[in-house]
Parts: C-alpha cells; sequence; structure tokens
C-alpha cells in the first residue's frame, strides 16, 4: 500500500501529507490541519468542500447550488442544531464535563460532508486559538463558527425542501440521487459502480 500511495503522489501531485496519527480521535487536528492547507495554498478558491471517504458526492448538483450561494461567511451541509455531549463512558463519542462543561452545541455540520467559502478556512484555523481542542471535528467546526459569528444554513432542495446533504444511509437511485449533493454510508466498490452509473444520461429522470 506504501508503494501504491508513493506512485499515486509521485503521478498525480495530489496526496497531503502532515506528520500526526491518523486515528479517530485526532479528527480534529486533522481538519484543522486542511484548514490551514487551504489558507496557504488555496488562497484564490472560491469554496472548499471536506467528505468522508464513504460518501457520494453529486458534483453537478453540488455546482449548481454553488452559483447562487454566498462568496463568503457560508458553509453548508446537514445542520445539527440541537446536539448534545454524549457523557456515558460507552459512547463513541463521549466528552466528559472536564473537556466540554457546556449542556449543548452550538449548530454545527455533520462531518460526513459539507462545503464552505473558502474564506472561512483561515478564520476558522485563527478561532480554533481560542477554542479548546475536543475529539468530535465537526462540533470542534462549529465551537469554532460561534467565535465567528457564522451560522450553518442547511442546502434544501425545492419544491419539498429536501435536505440535500442526505446522512441517512440510502439505497442508491440515480434520478434520486441526482437531487441530492451528498449520501453517504457506501464501499469504495459501491462507489466506483454508483458513479460509473451516475455519469451516464440522466435526462430521463
Amino acid at each position: 500500500p506504501l508503494a501504491l500511495l508513493e506512485e499515486e503522489s509521485s503521478a498525480r501531485a495530489d496526496i497531503i501529507q502532515v506528520n500526526f496519527q491518523d486515528s479517530y480521535q485526532n479528527l480534529t487536528v486533522k481538519t484543522m490541519m486542511m484548514m490551514s492547507w487551504l489558507a496557504t495554498h488555496c488562497p484564490n478558491a472560491s469554496y472548499a468542500m471536506k467528505a468522508d471517504a464513504d460518501v457520494f458526492v453529486n458534483v453537478f448538483h453540488l455546482l449548481r447550488r454553488l452559483r447562487s450561494s454566498p462568496g463568503r461567511d457560508f458553509i453548508t451541509g446537514s445542520v445539527i442544531s440541537d446536539g448534545r455531549p454524549r457523557r456515558s463512558r460507552d459512547s463513541k463519542w463521549h466528552l466528559s464535563k472536564e473537556v466540554y462543561p457546556e449542556d449543548s452545541f452550538p449548530p454545527y455540520v455533520s462531518g460526513a460532508g459539507y462545503v464552505f467559502s473558502a474564506d472561512l478556512a483561515p478564520r476558522i484555523s485563527w478561532a480554533s486559538r481560542f477554542v479548546r481542542p475536543i475529539p468530535l471535528e465537526d462540533v470542534y467546526v462549529g465551537l469554532c463558527l460561534r467565535v465567528l459569528a457564522v451560522r450553518p444554513v442547511y442546502s434544501l432542495g425545492l419544491p419539498t425542501f429536501r435536505n440535500l446533504f442526505e446522512v441517512r444511509q440510502l439505497e442508491y437511485d440515480r434520478c434520486a440521487f441526482a437531487r441530492l449533493v451528498l449520501a453517504n454510508g457506501f464501499k469504495p466498490s459501491q462507489l466506483l459502480h454508483m458513479w460509473r452509473d451516475f455519469s451516464q444520461d440522466q435526462s430521463g429522470c
């Protein structure tokens, strides 16, 4: 696997490596490194997207949506506005009172995938100086957004007002997915098959 990564990096220069242990507990570190890298290397970008490895992204619909989206102070995805810390030590998302004393989270976007105006990358990096790290990276971004007084917004489709960033696991359907930006919970082999199918003519949907 290491040889394949080195070959990919040499051929396409599309792999970014940072010196930290890539683990679930370090996802916040990984995300902040991403923000810092964007701020340094992509100063002229309009938007950026963070997506997990198991998500399907409808790039075509995403680009259509972004044409009418704000260019600053903008972040969208599946917004969680009523999140609360899990205090049980048996929970994968456990947060102790010592680490996070508040009883609720500010609004944040699910870490499965979200899109933001690129101006937020350096500002989130700056805000992180004032926010104590927690292992929940999506919540942590929300805490940084609170410092910046930026509120994440739902991406809703008309006329049904359906959430376009679907974090529930769905069965693949080309026409249904044509009206979404994101769906998650797929294996690499599934994603490859889905994208091949999805790239065909969708005029009948």
